[in-house]
Order: C-alpha cells, then sequence, then structure tokens
C-alpha cells in the first residue's frame, strides 16, 4: 500500500484532505492508498445530516471551530491537532469488504503496540467498552474511500459543546459522560517502547501499514484544491439528501 504525501507538511483545512481522498480515488492508480491528516478544531458532519441538529454553530462561531459536511454517511465529529485523522482509498467497491479490510488494518496497529483493541459491529474501533476510533465510507466509481477519526488526545471540552448528540446517545451529564463513551490512546502508550506523541505515531503506523510513497506534485495539489471548492459551496454544505 502506498502512502500519499505532500509536497510540504503545512496543516491545511479538513475541506483539502476530503478533496485529496478524492483525487486520489479518481487519478491515481495504485489499488491501495493511505495517507494520514490533522485539522486545526473542526466538526465533520455527514451526507445525511443536518448541521444545525448536529453542531452547536454559534460554539463553533465564537471558538473558531470551522465547520464542513463530508460525502460519506455517519456520525457527527469534532477532531483538532491532538487527535489523528486516517484516509484508505481502495479498488474493493464492496462497501463492508473495504471497511472491513481498514478495520484490521487499525487493529493489526493496536495489536503491534500491544493494545487489546477490537472492532464493533458498527466498525468503530473499541478498547474494552469505549470508543477510540471512529469510521465512515463511502463509493466512488471503482473506488471506496474509507476515513476515521483516531483519538489520541483532544479538547474534551470543545467535543462535548461544539456537538449536540441527541438524548439516545448522550444524555447531558457534562464532560464526564463523553469520558465514559470514548477512550484516548495515550492512555495506553505509557510503556518506554511506544511511541509518545502524535507524530512519533504517525511514523509507526505508516511503518506498519505503507510500503513505498507517493508525493503530490503542485500541479496535483492544485487539481485538489479544484476539487476542495465543491466541499465550500454553501449549497453542498447545507445539503439535505432524504
Amino acid at each position: 500500500m502506498k502512502y500519499i504525501s505532500l509536497l510540504d507538511e503545512k496543516v491545511r483545512c479538513l475541506s483539502f484532505y476530503l478533496a485529496m481522498e478524492e483525487f486520489v480515488a479518481r487519478r491515481l492508480h495504485e489499488p491501495d492508498c493511505f495517507f494520514m491528516w490533522q485539522v486545526e478544531p473542526s466538526v465533520i458532519f455527514g451526507r445525511n445530516q443536518i448541521a444545525e441538529n448536529e453542531v452547536n454553530l454559534e460554539y463553533c462561531k465564537a471558538h473558531g471551530i470551522k465547520v464542513y459536511r463530508r460525502k460519506s454517511g455517519g456520525g457527527c465529529v469534532y477532531a483538532d491537532m491532538d487527535n489523528l485523522m486516517w484516509s484508505f482509498v481502495t479498488t474493493e467497491e464492496n462497501v463492508g469488504f473495504a471497511f472491513n479490510r481498514f478495520v484490521n488494518m487499525v487493529l493489526l496497529v493496536m495489536r503491534k503496540l500491544g493494545i487489546p483493541a477490537t472492532g464493533s459491529s458498527h466498525n468503530d474501533i473499541m478498547i474494552g467498552d469505549r470508543k477510540v476510533c471512529g469510521t465512515a465510507c463511502y463509493h466512488l466509481a471503482g473506488r471506496s474511500i474509507v476515513h476515521s477519526t483516531m483519538l489520541y488526545d483532544t479538547n474534551m471540552d470543545h467535543m462535548l459543546k461544539a456537538i449536540t448528540p441527541g438524548p439516545e446517545k448522550l444524555e447531558k451529564k457534562g464532560i464526564q459522560s463523553v469520558r465514559q463513551r470514548i477512550t484516548l490512546l495515550k492512555d495506553y502508550l505509557q510503556e518506554d517502547d511506544h511511541p509518545k506523541s502524535v507524530d512519533a505515531l504517525k511514523a509507526f503506523v505508516r511503518e506498519t501499514l505503507c510500503e513505498g510513497e507517493y508525493v503530490l506534485t503542485e500541479a496535483e495539489v492544485a487539481e485538489v484544491e479544484q476539487i476542495e471548492q465543491t466541499y465550500l459551496k454553501a449549497e453542498f454544505i447545507n445539503l439535505i439528501q432524504q
């Protein structure tokens, strides 16, 4: 599996990385591609969700948290520089099989870290009864795109207040109730031979899963930026699919 890199390491908007997934799926011919990314505080909600029902828009505006829609389904996610986003693009057209392959990739990383993680029926990664990584997937012609949020660490206050899950998902008992549903990977990386930072974890994941690298050219990055504009249009962000 090839690792897809950029010429520079600057942090871009979340919409750029969603567009990068599409570019890789539509333009590159590698059967399996993978890359990781981080963003400044952002909220991303699923293709079938209504932003006003899922996101505390006033809180996000007041705290400089950007809001985006993705083309995959699933729930609303908060992301920041303390967690790690994973993108997997594969020629596997069966979404269920693509999910399964990705989950097994994540579990392989966890096993190598000595962490007893498991996959759930919802394609989440669990440590015990707590979620450490959620996934979502969608299909393009000849390709499947699977992406996830690995909770290495996060701003718990933002996570609680930027997202407004329904009462069936989360009783409103404050940050402690969130911590009862999720766990942070950093809490399991205490031994001397474990990666101790997000950057060290990224290097470990890449070494474990990938062979070889493809670096996007300036012209290809410009194409990604063109695709990105489709994610920034008001009609897409406000889209409601039945």
